[in-house]
């Protein structure tokens, strides 16, 4: 082999694989962000409506969503999940190739989702079975309405959580990939 020629190796660029396996890719990139923010969306109508009201002896009570930061904060993480998906979603349609800031908008988009799913889990977790070391009680027995619907919420942005995962691996694996 003469020096003056180069050995090629295999090239796994975007740009060099199937048009066929391009668009399946793309496509799969749109729905899984339309699922996330479905669910994320569905999370908060959930979380939002959820509420119970009580009388216990005569005394009226309320269990809603806006009384816990937690569950405020919950809230906030999937409103702002769906519209950071949404923005994703446009920005993937306009400019398909720029895996790397796809990969920092999810992996935020993300995090913010999980530390959201972490509070109300954390919160959740104490309305259902207490905490008899510092005098908790379960308040789920009484307000099962509204733990029920807190739950299938949670449930819902743990959904969308695992869709922005996949798609956070997805474009981490397609950012390494540079164009000669």
């Amino acid at each position: 082999m003469e020096s003056s020629q180069a050995i090629k190796f295999p090239q796994s660029q975007p740009h060099h694989q199937p048009l066929k396996y391009q668009k399946r890719f793309h496509v799969a990139q749109i729905c899984l962000r339309i699922l996330a923010i479905a669910t994320a969306l569905a999370a908060t109508w959930v979380i939002l409506t959820s509420k119970q009201h009580l009388v216990i002896f005569g005394i009226p009570f309320d269990a809603r969503y806006s009384y816990s930061s937690a569950f405020k904060f919950f809230a906030f993480a999937n409103v702002a999940a769906s519209a950071f998906s949404l923005l994703s979603l446009l920005y993937l349609l306009i400019v398909p190739a720029s895996y790397f800031l796809l990969f920092l908008h999810d992996l935020f988009t993300m995090s913010l989702l999980l530390a959201g799913c972490a509070a109300a889990t954390a919160v959740g977790y104490i309305g259902r079975y207490g905490n008899e070391h510092i005098g908790w009680m379960a308040i789920c027995e009484q307000f099962g309405k509204f733990c029920n619907k807190v739950t299938a919420s949670v449930m819902l942005s743990y959904f969308s959580f695992l869709c922005l995962l996949v798609l956070t691996i997805i474009s981490a694996s397609r950012s390494r990939q540079f164009h000669a």
